[in-house]
């Protein structure tokens, strides 16, 4: 598969059309792969709770627009602020590392991998913080 910028915009449709503001493009040969490989389209406005992954690191590269990855400690303390751009940082996000991302733009669409197969977040995974 060839990722054209058709591909891109068309996955960006998607995530506007979404009450989620995001969409993903699965790019697994089949759901038996033992990686995760996706394409994840994010607009201005998505919400992203604090997580983690524990059993696997996550790759992140910006393939077009902005965003800003979070890194928080256990107690939900910012520590870290990663801007992303396209042509800018690769991130390796450590198995553990409790995160988060902002989307900055329109049309932002982001690659990541991860190691096994995809499970959905457990309870244990999304950092719930007390409102004061």
């Amino acid at each position: 598969m060839i990722i054209t910028q058709s591909i891109l915009d068309d996955l960006t449709a998607k995530a506007k059309a979404s009450p989620r503001l995001r969409m993903n493009l699965d790019l697994r040969n089949s759901p038996e792969d033992q990686s995760q490989r996706m394409l994840n389209a994010i607009e201005p406005g998505t919400v992203m709770p604090i997580h983690r992954h524990r059993s696997s690191s996550e790759t992140v590269v910006c393939l077009r627009g902005h965003f800003e990855e979070y890194f928080y400690d256990a107690s939900g303390v910012l520590v870290e602020t990663i801007d992303m751009k396209p042509e800018g940082n690769v991130l390796n996000v450590p198995a553990g590392q409790w995160h988060s991302l902002k989307s900055l733009e329109s049309g932002t669409v982001l690659l990541e991998c991860k190691d096994g197969k995809w499970e959905p977040l457990g309870e244990e995974d999304i950092l719930k913080l007390d409102k004061q």
